[in-house]
């Protein structure tokens, strides 16, 4: 019971700051009355709620924790240390991109050396049929496999289905088990999940742009099963729900976007695409039903395999344009041209990827530097594509774990 006062406490902090910054509380599904009571009346100063920040990292910091509650503890140091940092930011603080990508996240990027990026473009130079140029012959590839407008939900309910079933295999969902997909515009996003608590969320698919037919299984595999929605579901029913279905811990009633939690969500989110459909698997569902559903020719499948193994390593350039753009020394144009030369995107692509580092910032080493990291951790405890039945198990502990970063030795 030691935390209970600091964590009700960091949950009303975390709804204060959402008065500041729309973006920063992703979900919440606590008492209401505490929602209302943050939305009422004018907003709390920011130098109040940094003040309020650092008295409960020291409050919690002094506390004693029972064995069953150090990684309680451990969470709740690491959330508040983040939201004190957004905090400072808040108030004008210029963070570094690395500087604000460990305070927030708990982890700091290493530079991509550009000659890593070039390599891979030399590889995909070779399996790129055509003339003309990588970027060229690769937007010529990947409009072989568009899905026609009139068939994207076709499509992503094919492939959230299979990959619901695959998930629910390997560990036992809420009863209550459900989304729903909304098609919208004008968003910085390609996706987004807004879980809604009670094993419920509602999953928002970007139509700005084409949707290629593999991004429709990385979607409903990142926002759906075993990603977002999955992780959400299985926080809340094992450490929100008071006992005896829960722990009754406060703190996982709300999500701050700009903290270590998301290294782990948008990690494993993108992990758990290749431990639902790793490698052929993969490759046989895209052929023989997702193809066959867009009304596209599922010879493609393979080939396109092979250039995502390659676009793995050049989605690292993200980072590093939104390293330069944050940091100063790439303007807008610049940036979006690396983005164009590096990562393959067409200018459109580019100005839209750019417009969510304005709205994000850092937050996108989240999803290529925490795949690999939380990779690496899986095979670690021996879940590697050797053993798929651990892998999975692996996998499972730890989107229903109070872990963060630190606590992987990330």
């Amino acid at each position: 019971m030691a935390f209970t006062g600091w964590a009700s406490d960091y949950v009303n902090l975390v709804l204060a700051v959402g008065r500041h910054d729309a973006n920063f509380v992703d979900a919440y599904y606590g008492p209401e009355a505490w929602k209302v009571g943050a939305e009422a009346g004018a907003p709390r100063p920011l130098n109040a709620l940094e003040a309020e920040a650092q008295r409960l990292l020291e409050g919690v910091a002094a506390c004693e924790a029972p064995a069953d509650e150090v990684l309680r503890r451990d969470y709740l140091l690491g959330q508040l240390g983040a939201v004190a940092a957004h905090l400072a930011r808040l108030q004008g603080h210029r963070f570094t991109f690395a500087d604000e990508a460990e305070a927030l996240y708990q982890v700091r990027p290493s530079r991509i050396p550009e000659a890593s990026l070039e390599s891979a473009l030399a590889r995909l130079d070779q399996l790129l049929e055509g003339a003309g140029s990588v970027q060229d012959r690769y937007q010529q590839a990947r409009k072989r496999i568009l899905v026609p407008a009139n068939r994207v939900d076709a499509v992503f309910q094919a492939a959230i289905a299979e990959a619901r079933e695959r998930t629910r295999r390997h560990t036992v969902l809420p009863t209550s088990d459900h989304f729903r997909v909304e098609y919208v515009t004008g968003k910085a996003w390609s996706a987004y999940n807004w879980y809604q608590g009670g094993g419920t969320s509602v999953i928002q698919v970007n139509l700005d742009l084409p949707i290629a037919i593999d991004r429709a299984l990385d979607l409903a595999a990142h926002e759906g099963y075993p990603g977002h929605h999955v992780y959400n579901a299985l926080l809340e029913q094992r450490f929100a729900l008071a006992p005896p279905e829960g722990r009754g811990w406060v703190e996982f009633t709300v999500y701050p976007l700009f903290s270590p939690q998301s290294l782990i969500a948008e990690g494993t989110a993108n992990f758990g695409i290749e431990v639902a459909f790793p490698g052929e698997d993969r490759v046989a569902f895209e052929r023989d039903v997702l193809f066959p559903r867009a009304g596209l020719d599922p010879a493609e499948a393979e080939r396109w395999a092979r250039v995502q193994t390659e676009m793995k390593v050049l989605a690292f350039a993200d980072n590093e344009a939104a390293r330069g753009y944050l940091d100063g020394y790439l303007d807008r144009a610049d940036a979006e041209a690396f983005l164009v030369r590096y990562s393959l995107r067409t200018e459109a692509q580019a100005a839209q990827r750019l417009r969510f580092i304005d709205t994000y910032r850092s937050y996108v080493i989240n999803y290529n530097l925490g795949e690999q990291l939380v990779r690496d951790w899986v095979e670690r405890q021996g879940g590697t594509v050797a053993d798929p039945d651990r892998r999975w198990a692996i996998f499972v502990d730890l989107i229903s774990s109070p872990r963060l970063p630190k606590a992987l030795g990330l």
